[in-house]
């Protein structure tokens, strides 16, 4: 069965939530998905470093502080050097999301360090395939991709808990993100085939 490892950092329990709707996608589109919680910069990192190497796909997810991706995520990237030095995960599907309390609050900026990331390991990015919600009437904050990104999944959450907030339109977004990525690696992987 073709594995989409989702590899985040949540501070305060949104980005999990975020995370938790991209798995739900990736099953509905029929293929398993591996969540991987870093909880810290000082975290053993090799058993992540090894579930992703077993994995079709992996997709990283962050919170974004300060304009880009937290330090425990960070920490995790750095990490990655190890994997780096083989070509490990070359050609392997990578995408990403980040969560802030802001509509725009530099999440790409955070997007774009997770692109890069996956291009220094000579990964196939996945963006978003979704029409702004601007576009498509759907913009307010129940629509789909209501921010408007095509780079990677960007959710928005409110300083409430997570069991409120990132709202429906968001995780919405992140299920059919998840969905794509996920048709993705089987695509990908019927071609390898």
């Amino acid at each position: 069965m073709t594995t989409v490892a989702i590899v985040y950092h949540s501070g305060y329990g949104h980005t999990a939530v975020v995370a938790e709707h991209v798995a739900k996608g990736v099953t509905g589109a029929g293929a398993e998905a591996r969540l991987l919680r870093i909880t810290g910069a000082d975290q053993d990192m090799d058993p992540v470093l090894a579930a992703i190497t077993e994995a079709d796909a992996v997709i990283f997810g962050a919170p974004t502080y300060m304009g880009g991706p937290s330090a425990p995520f960070k920490a995790f990237a750095d990490a990655t050097s190890k994997v780096w030095f083989t070509h490990g995960w070359k050609d392997k599907i990578a995408a990403g999301f980040t969560n802030s309390l802001s509509l725009s609050g530099d999440k790409l900026s955070t997007l774009e360090y997770f692109s890069v990331l996956a291009a220094q390991h000579g990964m196939v990015w996945v963006s978003t395939g979704l029409m702004p919600g601007a576009a498509t009437g759907d913009a307010g904050i129940d629509g789909v991709n209501r921010l408007g990104s095509s780079l990677g999944l960007m959710t928005q959450s409110e300083n409430a808990a997570p069991d409120v907030t990132p709202g429906a339109g968001d995780k919405k977004t992140a299920e059919l993100f998840g969905a794509r990525v996920a048709d993705a690696a089987l695509r990908w992987g019927r071609g390898k085939a």
